[in-house]
């Protein structure tokens, strides 16, 4: 990771550790997971970083109160020290801020999820959470970012996500001269998309986000999407690269982010993933199709399980040699439209099982819980993988699958899947909508000559290895210094 050392404040909803008691009334810390604190915790060990994060469990409420307003030595699995801020928020505002605005409503539109004929989306409560929850957790937010200006004035502010898009203009209105970047890990729709939301809550979002210096998406769609919706929205104009705005240029990029290869290196031949690699082999069909996936229906997998269906009504000569594991980790289960969304896939995979089992041949086996030795193990034993999701602002699976691959196995690609612009070419690709079409991939991936399997396999390997998480690191943090250059 290039240049020089430098000071960050990094803002994210979730934080890179989180803290509960253990039985004995012990405080302990978790590590965080997730795609966003993994990409930036290699932040931590190059540059001198506090982190703001929202405090989520009681512990963390505790602790922030106990730090009062100030933030706390804490220390990286490599033994690299940073600083970490909690924002403390009453527990009736966080809902409304995250399990109300965040998610699902700013989740659900980003993602193209609306069912826009049926669904009362704009609801009083939708108003209320915005006004009382959103609004005001992205203040707390914005006032804890000024805060650590005061004592790093000079230090760069590197907001992330959809959690908090209105954060940049209030610390803007405060510090006209500060630096600010944004990255967004999620699709950014067509403008007339966000045309769901009340003008003033669509406003605030791209407004939000214009007060940044520099914004971050993972691809060129994304990217021409959001310049796309500023200029609908709140009239920003667009030239090359920049968006013109209040008297102020934005840099709007395209980065997209990776993972390291070294970790999964490592995690292939950790014990517990040899452990469920050897499980997996002694119960596996002939032939393996795998999906790893959130309970989230922006990943779809009801209609993965239909088109699976479907290749065994076409090819019964596959039935006791075909069979898929679904890794599925629960997502969100306090949100009703998750819970009932993974009641939906239960159900799915039950009629298909009950529709297809014979002798110990049981073609779908689901798996629901948040198990990621086992997802490494699967990805190490697939033939086939399937992403299929209706629209993903990049997948990591689709990169950590190939790294660590043994069996030669083949990527099927939905084409609204952000890794499409990268993994396309090496991928079987699908329109996440045509279930038909997905059992004919799925088909093809299985009967696809060993070569070509081989080749293309490697060729994806590559791609992930040459453009790893650091280079997304490197690219992002040249992105900043491109605009602290002199003109």
């Amino acid at each position: 990771m290039a240049g020089a050392r430098r000071k960050l404040i990094v803002v994210s909803n979730r934080g890179p550790v989180s803290f509960s008691r253990d039985e004995s009334g012990q405080r302990i810390v978790r590590r965080g997971g997730g795609g966003l604190v993994t990409a930036l915790r290699s932040l931590v060990a190059h540059h001198d970083v506090t982190w703001i994060a929202s405090a989520m469990t009681d512990e963390d409420r505790v602790v922030a109160v106990e730090a009062g307003d100030e933030a706390i030595e804490e220390v990286a699995r490599d033994g690299s020290s940073y600083r970490l801020r909690l924002v403390a928020v009453d527990p009736n505002t966080f809902h409304r801020f995250y399990n109300v605005v965040a998610n699902p409503t700013l989740w659900f539109l980003q993602h193209y999820l609306f069912d826009l004929a049926n669904a009362s989306i704009v609801e009083p409560e939708l108003v209320r959470a915005w006004d009382e929850g959103y609004v005001p957790v992205n203040a707390a937010f914005a006032e804890a970012v000024l805060a650590e200006l005061d004592a790093e004035e000079d230090a760069t502010v590197f907001f992330h996500d959809y959690h908090l898009y209105l954060a940049p203009r209030l610390v803007r209105e405060r510090r006209p001269g500060a630096a600010l970047a944004h990255f967004v890990h999620i699709p950014w729709p067509q403008p007339d998309y966000w045309h769901v939301l009340p003008e003033r809550m669509r406003v605030a979002v791209h407004d939000g986000l214009l007060a940044n210096d520099l914004v971050g998406l993972h691809t060129a769609r994304w990217r021409d999407s959001f310049m796309h919706s500023c200029a609908e929205i709140i009239g920003a104009q667009r030239e090359a690269e920049e968006a013109l705005y209040r008297d102020r240029r934005t840099l709007v990029v395209a980065r997209p982010i990776s993972v390291d290869p070294a970790e999964f290196d490592e995690l292939a031949e950790d014990p517990a993933v040899l452990e469920r690699q050897r499980e997996l082999r002694e119960g596996r069909p002939e032939r393996l199709l795998v999906r790893v996936d959130r309970t989230d229906p922006s990943k779809n997998v009801l209609r993965g399980f239909r088109a699976f269906e479907l290749y065994l009504e076409r090819h019964p000569e596959a039935h006791e040699r075909v069979g898929m594991l679904a890794l599925l980790d629960p997502s969100r289960q306090d949100i009703s439209e998750y819970a009932e969304h993974l009641a939906a896939i239960e159900r799915a995979a039950d009629a298909i099982n009950d529709r297809f089992l014979r002798g110990g041949w049981k073609p779908i086996d689901l798996r629901v819980e948040d198990d990621f030795p086992s997802s490494v193990a699967a990805y190490k034993e697939y033939d086939v993988i399937l992403v299929n999701a209706i629209f993903d602002g990049l997948n990591l699976v689709a990169k950590e699958s190939a790294l660590v691959n043994e069996r030669d196995g083949v990527l099927i690609l939905s084409e609204n899947a952000g890794a499409h612009e990268e993994l396309g070419p090496w991928s079987i690709s699908i329109n996440p909508f045509d279930v038909d079409a997905q059992a004919e991939a799925i088909h093809q991936a299985f009967e696809m000559p060993p070569g070509e399997r081989a080749a293309r396999l490697e060729a994806l390997r590559a791609q992930v290895r040459a453009n790893d998480l650091g280079e997304w690191v490197a690219a992002l943090l040249g992105d900043l210094d491109r605009l602290a250059a002199p003109a």
